[in-house]
């Protein structure tokens, strides 16, 4: 029987995939990662990808049943983070950090639970300057809500990966090192949140790594 991988989140793992099939998981990290897997050994993995663009981690847990536990996954992989911090600067409906974590620690909790032989990855969130995340009119202080809410939401994650034995996939400063290289908005992250072809390479080749050390 194929291993189940399923690929968790916002509009990151997402990246525009077909909701009404799974043969097309869109064209992120996830595709990329499954890509490789699949074409290395066939018929060992079956991936599914449950993102949802827009999503917080309150709306991850509320369909968690149905696009979480019911898939049954062998391997989860999670990231989530940007878009608590998002909703709140655009539309007064974010997640503390404080919240996020308290759900994110519940939700895990539940998972465990219902799945107690699953492995788990979480990925770090992150972000680059860009203009998705400066400063507008409509948000005068978005840059620096960002520069202070995902640092938080990073440790929040690291800590619950610790707690829960999941592996912990670091992602900001990996894009912090490759901003020196070439310019953050457009050729790695093209808005300071959602990847490029070449920032998603990179997400792939580190969710690739973390595999290897569960599977």
């Amino acid at each position: 029987m194929e291993k189940v991988i399923l690929f968790q989140g916002d509009s990151i793992t997402d990246a525009s995939r077909d909701k009404e099939s799974d043969l097309y998981n869109g064209h992120g990290y996830a595709t990329m990662a499954a890509g490789v897997l699949t074409s290395r050994e066939p018929y060992t993995y079956t991936c599914y990808n449950r993102g949802i663009s827009g999503n917080r981690v309150v709306d991850v847990y509320a369909r968690m049943r149905i696009d979480l536990i019911n898939l049954k996954p062998d391997y989860l992989s999670i990231l989530l983070g940007v878009n608590g911090v998002w909703h709140e600067c655009m539309h007064h409906n974010g997640v503390s950090a404080e919240k996020f974590e308290m759900v994110y620690d519940l939700m895990l909790t539940e998972i465990k639970q219902e799945l107690p032989n699953v492995k788990i990855m979480l990925l770090e969130p992150f972000f680059l300057p860009g203009s998705a995340t400066h400063n507008i009119p409509e948000c005068p202080d978005r840059l620096e809500s960002y520069q202070r809410e995902i640092p938080l939401r990073r440790a929040a994650v690291a800590r619950l990966a610790k707690k829960h034995n999941a592996v912990f996939v670091p992602l900001q400063d990996i894009f912090n090192r490759l901003e020196a290289t070439a310019p953050a908005e457009g050729y790695w992250l093209y808005d300071g949140v959602h990847p490029t072809a070449a920032g998603h390479e990179i997400i792939k080749q580190e969710w690739l790594k973390a595999f290897g050390r569960i599977k």
